[in-house]
Formats: structure tokens, sequence, C-alpha cells
């Protein structure tokens, strides 16, 4: 499976993991800064939460790794945390904006 592949089916498998707190995948609201997929196939996601005091900042990240290494092809998977920049409504794709009427 080429990179472009397998990074799309990382994007699916994160796009089955929800905030709890607003029904939209952490894909579609703009959450994930970067999929990196290196050569030895292990993979590294920058993530940032809608805020700092988000009650799942332990919880989210480990499901996005735990989900991405359990992708076929994957070596290992590694979410770093970042606040740079901080998440707002404006970072939501139009399908998260329509879906919570923002549109």
């Amino acid at each position: 499976m080429g990179n472009i592949a397998l990074e799309n089916t990382i994007i699916d498998v994160i796009k089955t993991i929800y905030d709890p707190e607003i029904p939209v995948d952490v894909y579609e609201l703009g959450l994930i800064y970067e999929v990196k997929i290196n050569s030895d196939q292990s993979v590294e996601v920058e993530m940032t939460l809608t805020s700092p005091n988000c009650p799942v900042a332990e919880s989210l990240p480990k499901e996005v790794e735990d989900k991405i290494a359990s992708v076929e092809g994957v070596k290992s998977a590694k979410v770093n945390i970042v606040f740079d920049p901080s998440w707002d409504q404006t970072m939501m794709s139009e399908e998260a904006k329509l879906e919570l009427g923002f549109l």
C-alpha cells in the first residue's frame, strides 16, 4: 500500500473518533493538524484539542494512537498535542459547520 493510500486509511480511521462534547469526528472538527508517515511506517500525528482543559485530554490522543496503530501497514503511532495554532471554529470542515448549524 502506498503512503497516499495508507494516509487515506488512517484518515478514515481518525474519522471514527468523536469529540465527546461535539457530535462531529475529530478530523472534521479540524483537530488533526498533520498526519506524517515516516519511511519506517511509523505515524506521527499533530493534534490539538478544543481547549487545553478538554475533559478527554488524556483519553482522546490515546484513542487516536491506538486506532492508527491498528491499521494494517502501520508500525506505530504517536500523537503530539499542540496548542499552536489554537483551535477555533474556523478550522472545522464545511460538513462539521453544517452539522452543528453554523452554516
